[in-house]
């Protein structure tokens, strides 16, 4: 499975950004695909997740309410819709496809793309 995640940019706070994570190869209806994010001197957190299969879909508690994920199977992408950006936002996203937990193992990994929220 290869993924390609793409829509970053600079955005002033208050803003909107909708990242795509489109995926090729082969992806199991079981999967699970997720968006991370990691800002600079910070660790890798847990944004969103969707299940391939269903519309089941998981949010990190801080985040609830203001990021969406979706998806879009007959174009094997992967959306993250985020509103009402705050500077705190700021960070490389990864989009990634696993096969088990949401919050378990993710095999494969796109390259990231960068989200910058200015004050």
């Amino acid at each position: 499975v290869q993924l390609q995640a793409s829509g970053g940019g600079l955005v002033q706070a208050g803003g909107s950004l909708r990242l795509s994570c489109a995926a090729s190869g082969r992806i199991f209806s079981s999967y699970v695909m997720g968006w991370f994010r990691q800002a600079p001197g910070n660790e890798r957190e847990f944004v969103a997740g969707i299940r391939w299969s269903g519309s089941i879909t998981y949010y990190a508690d801080s985040l609830k309410g203001r990021f969406t994920i979706s998806k879009d199977n007959a174009k094997n992408t992967v959306y993250l819709q985020m509103n009402s950006l705050k500077p705190e936002d700021t960070a490389v996203y990864y989009c990634a496809a696993g096969a088990g937990s949401y919050l378990g193992t993710y095999e494969y990994w796109g390259q990231g793309t960068l989200v910058t929220v200015s004050s």
